[in-house]
């Protein structure tokens, strides 16, 4: 997908030692706690389990709790209750195709078996070419390769990390949203727009990058508008909106319609076996061969917008209540971290908010030679984007998955503490150094000098500075606490 210079292959071989380290580190949590017992989903198993099976689910059985168990569910047996819809359907497509892949192998083991591989084997590639991603839309925004190195390695460290390994369709998300933007800095608008919808198709917040579109597209016509074309520009403009909402809507709303063709239309609903049946009598799951569900009967039938606000109680300060002080102290960090680089970006970029990033300079030097680094004027798209689901997630979402949720859609995350360690930590003078070259300056007694710079600090922890230390400290203790807790029925974010 891209040449592999020296940095970029630090960055491929971290991203695959992190998520080495994650299998591992599960599997031995896995196997030394005892399992919660989790008031979650959790249907009954239809195929017979083997030796082979029964060892996969003891390597890799982690990586199925929660949210996990609901795509694997839709992957093995489709969408059969109504509450399956709140996921999207493009992780347990590309699941099914992993399993496809694994066909030599299903005389040993039954389809979930192979599922679980796919999701160990699948989300430790898109999560590493994430990584890949990430750090080729920061050399492109930022201009600082410095900045967008420290980034992407510090998306191989995500508080998230739990999450782009286990069944969760967090690391295809990323891959795609990452890639999509940066195919857009590139000018390749169509491609942009493609990976955007498959986007959609994966993850309900990938309708928000429809703003990324609309704001290029925007500022090709305020770039090019003079008198003489600007009935033209504004035509060609309003064509080209309405070509972009449709195509990243279009996954949504044939999702919403497949939905509707299964719970609204008679004699549209697929036999279920009876086990499964039978679960969702004893857990009062809406099946397709109950009765017809009230949201088929709106103006608007969507499904997605239903099981939301039923089954999953998301609405507009709904969560804001005393008994969920935890969850936002668990969410605290993250959302000071977004809103620690909204303020720093604002106040250092007042007037580019004030005209939404559309303003136009006088010196052409400045378009072709943007200022470097996260406060670069181009920065301003993703800012807003981090912000906005910031808002977004707190206001109106279970806000301790508010973590996950950004540390998967924003590259804002991990540029401004990028930014923050080459503003705050002396050390990285010492311990920098390009892939390839020997590190610049000279260490202190006793201090270890790694090739990963990452590892640099986390190996002279005690030298470090506070804000090194609260930032990597972060990174790090959400990694091991959230495999410790998710991958043994425990909350988490």
């Amino acid at each position: 997908m891209w040449p592999l210079d020296p940095s970029r292959k630090e960055v491929l071989g971290f991203a695959v030692s992190c998520r080495v380290l994650t299998l591992a580190l599960q599997a031995l949590f896995n196997a030394i706690i005892p399992d919660h017992r989790a008031e979650a989903f959790s249907p009954p198993r239809l195929a017979p389990s083997g030796s082979a099976d029964q060892l996969v689910e003891g390597l890799l059985g982690g990586l199925s709790h929660w949210d996990a168990e609901h795509f694997l569910f839709i992957a093995e047996h489709g969408y059969l209750y109504e509450h399956n819809f709140a996921f999207f359907p493009g992780f347990p497509l590309v699941l099914l195709l992993g399993a496809e892949l694994l066909r030599p192998l299903w005389g040993l083991l039954n389809l979930r078996s192979c599922l679980l591989i796919s999701v160990a084997l699948l989300n430790s590639l898109f999560s590493a070419l994430a990584a890949l991603a990430l750090h080729d839309l920061g050399c492109l925004v930022l201009h600082c390769p410095r900045q967008a190195f420290y980034g992407a390695l510090l998306f191989c460290l995500s508080p998230a990390n739990v999450f782009l390994t286990a069944g969760y369709s967090e690391a295809l998300f990323a891959l795609l949203t990452f890639s999509a933007m940066g195919q857009l800095e590139r000018g390749q608008s169509w491609t942009s727009g493609l990976f955007f919808a498959l986007a959609t198709g994966v993850r309900s917040n990938g309708l928000v990058n429809i703003g990324f579109l609309i704001h290029s597209q925007c500022q090709g016509f305020f770039s090019s508008l003079t008198v003489q074309n600007a009935l033209r520009q504004l035509l060609k403009l309003m064509g080209s909106v309405f070509l972009s909402v449709f195509t990243l809507g279009l996954p949504f709303a044939l999702f919403q319609y497949y939905a509707y063709t299964q719970f609204c239309l008679p004699g549209s609903a697929h036999p279920i076996p009876q086990p499964l049946l039978q679960l969702a009598v004893d857990q009062g799951y809406r099946t397709a061969e109950g009765n017809k569900p009230p949201w088929c009967s709106w103006e608007l039938p969507l499904i997605y917008s239903y099981i939301q606000d039923v089954y999953w109680n998301v609405g507009f300060l709904r969560y804001y209540e005393l008994k969920q002080v935890p969850n936002f102290l668990l969410a605290a960090p993250m959302a000071i971290l977004v809103a620690w680089a909204t303020w720093t970006y604002v106040t250092t970029h007042p007037w580019l908010f004030l005209t939404l990033g559309m303003q136009r300079s006088k010196n052409k030097r400045t378009l072709e030679k943007p200022e470097p680094g996260f406060l670069s004027p181009r920065v301003f798209v993703y800012l807003v984007h981090a912000a906005a689901l910031l808002l977004f997630g707190s206001l109106c979402m279970h806000v301790q998955v508010l973590t996950r949720f950004l540390c998967s859609s924003t590259p804002i995350v991990y540029w401004f503490s990028a930014h923050l360690l080459l503003d705050q930590e002396p050390l990285l003078r010492s311990l920098e150094a390009v892939p390839g070259k020997p590190p610049a300056g000279h260490p202190r007694p006793g201090q270890k000098v790694p090739r990963n710079s990452m590892m640099g600090l986390l190996y002279n922890w005690k030298t470090c500075s506070l804000v090194t230390r609260c930032i990597l400290g972060y990174f790090v203790t959400y990694w091991l606490l959230g495999l410790l807790l998710h991958c043994n029925w425990l909350p988490w974010t």
